[in-house]
């Protein structure tokens, strides 16, 4: 099983929770449309140091095949285009579990 995770961090700190719902629930529309996807876990952070990110998501894959096949669907497409105007960074790391 190939392991997902992303850290993110939003652009407009004023609208940080608003933003960060947004993208949890479009995130979370993902386990029904990509078949690939396993599971996915979303979560939106507490901690208010300036270092902290705003949301973190695990998603689970069978495979490195999956895990592109959800990189290139065009609900998870829809997703990166409303982070592009959203994320100041974002943190990647993929792992065999």
């Amino acid at each position: 099983m190939l392991r997902h995770i992303v850290m993110i961090k939003f652009t407009e700190r004023n609208t940080v929770e608003t933003t960060a719902l947004q993208l949890k629930a479009m995130l979370m529309d993902l386990t029904i449309t990509i078949n690939s996807l396993i599971k996915m876990e979303v979560g939106l952070n507490v901690n208010t140091k300036a270092s902290a990110y705003d949301l973190v998501l695990t998603a689970d894959f069978e495979n490195e095949e999956g895990l592109d096949a959800y990189r290139i669907h065009p609900e998870h497409i829809k997703v990166l285009d409303f982070l592009k105007t959203n994320m100041e960074k974002a943190t990647v790391v993929d792992y065999c579990v």
